[in-house]
């Protein structure tokens, strides 16, 4: 199985090592799933840990710890050229869509935009994903 995990997983994950998030970095790991990146998926994460709000709360050289494991550790994948299959209401978010088509992944969100196209596309909630790795493993 592959997953695409969104920014803000990424960063719940980097804020919280108890919840849902932390558990698929945990999952991913231990050989659950294989995680894909992109160059834009690490930028955007780079971007957003260097917000004021989450520099107090994930220390610089931990964000730029986080990025660059993820770029070394996970399937780093060329951007997909081409809009994706169906448009979120935010287009911000089309490149996560086109990247998890691309890939084959299932995209996780815990961004409303996002999970609302549940049903058209392969999108879950993190603890969506992590009971679908459970179902999985059984």
């Amino acid at each position: 199985m592959r997953a695409v995990l969104d920014a803000n997983v990424l960063i719940s994950a980097a804020l919280s090592p108890r919840g849902a998030p932390a558990r698929l970095l945990l999952a991913w790991q231990a050989g659950a799933f294989d995680l894909v990146v992109s160059p834009l998926l690490l930028a955007e994460l780079r971007r957003a840990l260097a917000y004021p709000k989450l520099v107090r709360l994930v220390p610089a050289a931990d964000a730029d710890a986080l990025v660059a494991w993820l770029g070394r550790a996970a399937e780093l994948v060329a951007d997909p050229p081409g809009p994706p299959p169906v448009r979120s209401a935010d287009p911000a978010d089309d490149y996560l869509i086109a990247l998890a088509a691309a890939g084959r992944a299932v995209l996780v969100s815990g961004d409303g935009d996002l999970t609302a196209l549940a049903g058209r596309i392969p999108v879950r909630t993190p603890a969506e994903f992590l009971a679908d790795l459970g179902d999985a493993a059984r």
